[in-house]
């Protein structure tokens, strides 16, 4: 069992604070963006355009994930109906991944418009830097003490203080030394996990009889992390398991029976809306990437037809096939592509 209970701020001036939660935000924008230059670099796009889209992107994710926190938590928690201030007033302690990336894949459709980049080939390289930063952000929730699941006897479990526990284990309730289970370090491993998929994907099938065209990596994001984060939603508390005992919780009621109304989770027509949310963005993914290869075998010139751009740094001679795409045209990689600009 882990007792250690981290305290959320980190370093404190007077009334000012500075929150680990936040410090776990700015490395995991660092971390994503490191992964950008890598492959961009790799595959031959433009990488003196990623900075200044950073800002964007990163202050769209922003509003966005803030905007999905408000109203998951509009009349309990924070209690943001009652406390309309807090929505604007420090400390921004908690952001929506749902709302980031809704707001942050607009920011990108804008982005590759205005730069005329092809918005298929920067998905493909976009989507494993947001797993990055999703696996290394997850441990500013660790720090909060929050994103956490039943009771649990795992060697892994975690404390919780009984300040930061939400209603059904509140103390004395439920033991002030009780451990739970750490879906935030769940989320980060499986986002890790992710990560490694989605590149073996791409450089072993994308450029080898055209297995995959550009796009389904950015679209295999959905699948992965729809599928992800619906099946971690199930241990919140809202959920109980007829499988307590073996999952290493110690709730035996029936087996994924939901109990509406505990104020933690944000739900409608009394599921849970991050369930929902993440099963339909990996059913209109799959939906995406069949429709896509049905429209590439029909129209198999639009296959070939890949944006002309300008690469800001070539790519090294001994890349292989698969990596060394040139940027002028669009190599066999990437280029089967049926909608080469968004």
């Amino acid at each position: 069992m882990i007792d250690f209970t981290p305290n959320p701020i980190a370093l404190a001036f007077g009334p000012l604070e500075i929150r680990w939660y936040g410090i776990a935000y700015v490395a995991a924008i660092i971390a994503g963006t490191w992964l950008a230059f890598q492959l961009a670099r790799r595959r031959g796009e433009r990488v003196d355009i990623i900075v200044d889209s950073l800002i964007v992107m990163a202050v769209a994710a922003l509003i966005g994930g803030r905007a999905y926190h408000v109203i998951d938590k509009w009349s309990t928690g924070p209690d943001y109906k009652d406390h309309l201030a807090q929505i604007f007033m420090p400390p921004y302690s908690g952001l929506g991944i749902y709302g980031g990336l809704f707001t942050g894949m607009l920011a990108v459709i804008w982005l590759t418009r205005h730069y005329k980049l092809n918005f298929w080939r920067w998905g493909d390289i976009i989507a494993p830097c947001i797993l990055v930063a999703q696996a290394v952000g997850r441990w500013g929730n660790f720090m909060n003490q929050e994103l956490y699941g039943p009771p649990t006897n795992l060697p892994w479990g975690i404390a919780i203080e009984c300040q930061y526990r939400v209603s059904p284990y509140e103390c004395p309730a439920t033991p002030a030394n009780a451990h739970f289970i750490p879906l935030f370090f769940y989320e980060s491993v499986l986002s890790l996990i992710g990560i490694f998929v989605m590149l073996y994907l791409w450089r072993h099938f994308t450029a080898r009889g055209r297995l995959l065209i550009a796009g389904d990596v950015g679209l295999l994001y959905f699948v992965w992390y729809g599928v992800e984060r619906s099946v971690l939603e199930t241990f919140r508390s809202a959920y109980s398991w007829q499988m307590g005992n073996l999952l290493g919780t110690s709730i035996p009621l029936p087996i994924l029976k939901y109990s509406a109304g505990t104020g933690y989770d944000w739900t409608l027509f009394g599921l849970p809306m991050a369930q929902l949310v993440g099963i339909g963005a990996a059913v209109a993914a799959i939906v995406a990437i069949l429709i896509r290869h049905w429209w590439v075998r029909r129209h198999p010139a639009a296959a070939d037809g890949g944006a002309t751009q300008v690469a800001a740094e070539p790519t090294e001679p001994s890349e292989s096939a698969e990596s060394a795409e040139p940027a002028t045209a669009a190599g066999p990689a990437d280029s089967a592509d049926p909608t080469p600009t968004t």
